[in-house]
């Protein structure tokens, strides 16, 4: 009981500390979607990819995407137009993060193909059970974020989440490049009895490293939360 107490604190203090440092970019408003996106992808590899953790993660980037949009507008009511672009953009960096995600699978998938290697079939069904859900889990925290409160900022997340519904999203699309990759390997999966040592979520992790060498170190540097 103590060991799962921590454990659940430790969640908490790690969605705790994303939320709070992207509530910081969106009120500085200083390349809000490259630092969100970076935010977002060091706390995905940080973390199991499994679609509930992915969830957790989206629910705080938004939260904190909020906060910092409120408390910009508490600055001066006239810089609606400015904090729209910085929460548009907060929301953009979030759904680039998760199309990394989707295509660092689908290379993934890739590159043990070109080795003749394979995931297992399990492995496999699960991956494609959470990608598939992605996109609409994004939607969904989304449409959550902006219930409560009615302000501004609800507006303009409520504005975002019908403008994605109709236009799509960047993990969408990326989606629809992935998704078939996996269904193409689960068939090729149900024709062999190979054994493999293969995890998808390990792979795509490490490839999410190198597909941005580099940025995922040292992004405090890039996130100066205000003085209070």
């Amino acid at each position: 009981m103590q060991d799962e107490t921590g454990n659940t604190l430790s969640v908490a203090n790690d969605t705790t500390t994303l939320e709070a440092d992207v509530c910081s970019a969106v009120e500085q408003g200083h390349d809000v979607q490259k630092i969100v996106r970076l935010l977002t992808l060091r706390k995905i590899n940080a973390r199991s990819l499994d679609i509930e953790s992915l969830r957790q993660i989206t629910r705080a980037v938004l939260s904190g995407a909020r906060a910092g949009a409120q408390r910009g507008l508490q600055h001066s009511a006239a810089q609606t137009n400015i904090t729209r672009v910085h929460l548009q953009r907060a929301v953009a960096g979030l759904d680039a993060a998760l199309a990394q995600l989707a295509e660092a699978s689908k290379l993934a998938l890739e590159e043990a193909a070109a080795r003749a290697q394979a995931f297992s079939r399990e492995d496999l069904t699960r991956a494609r059970s959470d990608l598939e859900s992605l996109e609409a889990m994004f939607l969904e925290t989304m449409q959550a974020s902006a219930s409560g409160v009615k302000d501004v900022a609800q507006e303009i997340l409520y504005d975002l989440v019908t403008h994605t519904r109709i236009h799509g999203s960047a993990v969408g699309r990326q989606l629809r490049e992935t998704l078939p990759i996996i269904t193409q390997q689960l068939d090729a999966a149900g024709r062999t009895q190979a054994v493999t040592g293969l995890h998808l979520a390990q792979a795509t992790s490490d490839l999410l490293r190198q597909i941005a060498p580099g940025v995922l170190i040292g992004l405090a540097v890039h996130v100066n939360p205000l003085q209070p």
